[in-house]
């Protein structure tokens, strides 16, 4: 293997799309009915509202690739934080995932520090994310990074009302 990362383009605009569709369906399809994942996907996380992100000034995508394969990507926010991380200058992960054969591989490690440089190399002050309080695997890897919850928020999947810890690390 051979992990190398790149910042994603609006020219990967269908290839972020349907990578952050097939990761999402793949981590949250066994935990969620058929029905709930269908209209999230098909109503909430489009293929066409998700080409719409790449290019966006306040967001910036990191592919990690396994030479010319797609292993995993992050989404990188700035923008208001929760009111409780109010007037500081923080950068949220809005999204991590691995593309499934690749998870374990150390691809989630490769994006999580080059999302950690990032902020570094932005005079970030905290990093912050939000992550679904079932998800014990995404929260024992955020863990292992020193990031610590702080606070919940609802998270609409479908018509389930589910609760998301938002965890954070200092810089």
């Amino acid at each position: 293997m051979n992990l190398t990362i790149r910042e994603g383009t609006v020219a990967d605009a269908l290839l972020l799309a349907d990578i952050s569709r097939q990761t999402f369906y793949d981590t949250f399809a066994a935990d969620n009915t058929p029905e709930d994942m269908d209209l999230f996907l098909n109503e909430q996380f489009t293929r066409g509202r998700l080409m719409l992100e790449p290019g966006r000034p306040e967001l910036t995508f990191l592919i990690a690739c396994d030479r010319k394969k797609t292993a995993g990507y992050v989404k990188l926010r700035e923008g208001p934080a929760p009111s409780v991380l109010a007037g500081r200058n923080t950068l949220e992960i809005a999204r991590l995932y691995a593309v499934k054969e690749y998870i374990g591989s150390g691809v989630g490690k490769l994006l999580m520090q080059a999302s950690l440089t990032l902020a570094k190399d932005r005079k970030k002050e905290a990093v912050w994310l939000g992550v679904w309080e079932r998800n014990q695997r995404a929260i024992d890897f955020y863990h292992r990074w020193g990031f610590e919850k702080f606070d919940e928020q609802d998270f609409l999947l479908g018509t389930d009302l589910q609760r998301d810890w938002l965890m954070k690390k200092e810089m």
